[in-house]
């Protein structure tokens, strides 16, 4: 099972220009309130939790994780860190 990252929003074109800052280049999406991604190595997913922590002000989305089939984790300013943390050292490969 790969690990994977889900944004979703309400309004049209926030996930985009998020995605268009944090990969900085521009990102064709296919719905406009929502994206997903897996990932093999879970210790990737660390950069985008954390670019999405470091600007969740500027834009109006929402993110969820799954690191296990079925289970997912809504990522906000509270948990973010221990999220990081648990993720370095259930995956520290």
């Amino acid at each position: 099972m790969n690990a994977s990252v889900n944004l979703y929003s309400a309004e049209n074109g926030e996930i985009q220009r998020f995605l268009n800052s944090f990969y900085n280049q521009k990102i064709r999406l296919d719905n406009d309130l929502k994206w997903n991604k897996n990932f093999e190595n879970p210790i990737e997913m660390n950069d985008i939790i954390g670019a999405f922590i470091e600007n969740n002000d500027k834009y109006k989305i929402n993110m969820w994780i799954s690191l296990d089939k079925g289970i997912y984790i809504n990522v906000t300013d509270y948990n973010a860190d221990k999220i990081i943390r648990y993720i370095y050292e259930r995956f520290p490969y």
